[in-house]
C-alpha cells in the first residue's frame, strides 16, 4: 500500500519521502439548502452541522471536502467580511496521516507496503491513526469571530474533550505539558492536529472511543515513545473489571460498554453539545449523503487533471 501525496491526486509524490502518496444521519441525495443566516435571533454564532457520526468516510474524501469548505468560506470573508461555521463529524477506514513534521522514523513498516494508506498532510504533527470506532471532528471556523490565537484554539479543542470525558464517562483527563492531545494517565485518547489558512481552521481532533488500538503498534504515535494510546471503551472495561460492574451491573454504563454503537451514539452526543458551549455555537443541521462525498471527490479529481 503505498503513501499518497498530499496535494493533488494527480501530482507526483513527495521527493523527500517517496512513499506512495443519538440523531440519525438522513440519506438525502440532495445537497441545496437556503443559504443559513451567520447569526441567530438571539446573537448566537451560527454553526452548519454535518453529522456523519455512523459512516465511515474514506479520508481523502473527507480531506478534499474539507478544502472546498476552506475556498468557500475564503470566498464568502472576500465577498461579504464574515461566513458561518461548520462542523463535521465522521469516522474513518482503517488509514495513516502524516503531519507536517512527520519523518518515515515513526513508521514501524516499509512504506511500500503499508497495511492501509498513508498520507501527507498540511495539518502540523507527526504521524497518527484513524479508523473505525474513532470519532473525528473537524471544524472548520473563522477564528477571527473567536479568539485569534492558536494556542487558544489548541487548548480549547483538548478542553472539550477533557469534558466530555468528565460528564458523560467520569472519566479525569487532562493535558500534559508540551504534548498535545488529551491524556489518562500514560494513555492518549484524542489527538488534535490542526491547519488554519486566513484564520479559517480545517482537520481537527480525533478521539479513540471503540478503536481498535492495534494498527498503533504500527508507529510511533504522534512521534512520542514513551506513552501509549487508550480508548474510551478500554478504560470503561478496565474500571469495570477492577471494580466489579460488570458482575454486578452496578454502572448505568454497564449496559453500553459492550455496544459499540451505543458508545459511539453518547460520545457524539456529548462531544456536539460540549462544542456548542466552549465555542458557543448554535447548530444549523445539514444533511449530505457518502455517495454524493464520492461524486464530488471524483469531479474535484477530474478538474485538477484537466488543469495539471
Amino acid at each position: 500500500m503505498n503513501l499518497l501525496n498530499t496535494v493533488p491526486s494527480s501530482a507526483p509524490p513527495c521527493p523527500s519521502l517517496p512513499l506512495r502518496t443519538h440523531s440519525n444521519l438522513s440519506k438525502s441525495l440532495q445537497f441545496s439548502y437556503p443559504k443559513p443566516s451567520k447569526f441567530t435571533s438571539y446573537g448566537a454564532r451560527l454553526c452548519e452541522l454535518f453529522d456523519l457520526h455512523q459512516e465511515q468516510v474514506p479520508y481523502e474524501v473527507a480531506w478534499s471536502w474539507q478544502k472546498d469548505i476552506v475556498k468557500e468560506k475564503k470566498a464568502q470573508l472576500e465577498n461579504e467580511g464574515d461566513c458561518s461555521d461548520t462542523l463535521i463529524v465522521l469516522q474513518h477506514p482503517s488509514v495513516y496521516t502524516l503531519g507536517t513534521a512527520s519523518t518515515k522514523d515513526n513508521l514501524n513498516f516499509n512504506i511500500n507496503n503499508a497495511p492501509f494508506n498513508v498520507y501527507r498532510t498540511e495539518r502540523g504533527g507527526e504521524v497518527t491513526y484513524h479508523g473505525p470506532g474513532q470519532l473525528v471532528l473537524y471544524p472548520i471556523i473563522n477564528l477571527r469571530r473567536h479568539k485569534m490565537d492558536l494556542h487558544w484554539y489548541l487548548r480549547t479543542l483538548e478542553e472539550l474533550v477533557i469534558r466530555v470525558l468528565s460528564s458523560t464517562f467520569s472519566i479525569q483527563a487532562s493535558r500534559v505539558e508540551g504534548l498535545t492531545g488529551v491524556w489518562v494517565g500514560n494513555e492518549k485518547v484524542a489527538a488534535v492536529g490542526i491547519r488554519v489558512s486566513h484564520w479559517i481552521t480545517y482537520h481537527g481532533l480525533a478521539l479513540n472511543v471503540t478503536t481498535d488500538l492495534t494498527p498503533f503498534k504500527w508507529i510511533i504515535p504522534c512521534g512520542i515513545r514513551n506513552r501509549e494510546v487508550g480508548s474510551i471503551k478500554g478504560l470503561l472495561l478496565r474500571e469495570a473489571q477492577s471494580s466489579n460492574m460488570a458482575a454486578n451491573g452496578t454502572n448505568d454504563l454497564h449496559s453500553i460498554m459492550h455496544d459499540d454503537g451505543g458508545l459511539i451514539g453518547i460520545t457524539r452526543n456529548s462531544l456536539i453539545e460540549e462544542f456548542s458551549k466552549v465555542f458557543q455555537l448554535e447548530y444549523h443541521h445539514r444533511t449530505i449523503s457518502v455517495p454524493m462525498l464520492y461524486e464530488r471527490n471524483q469531479s474535484d479529481l477530474v478538474t485538477e487533471t484537466q488543469q495539471s
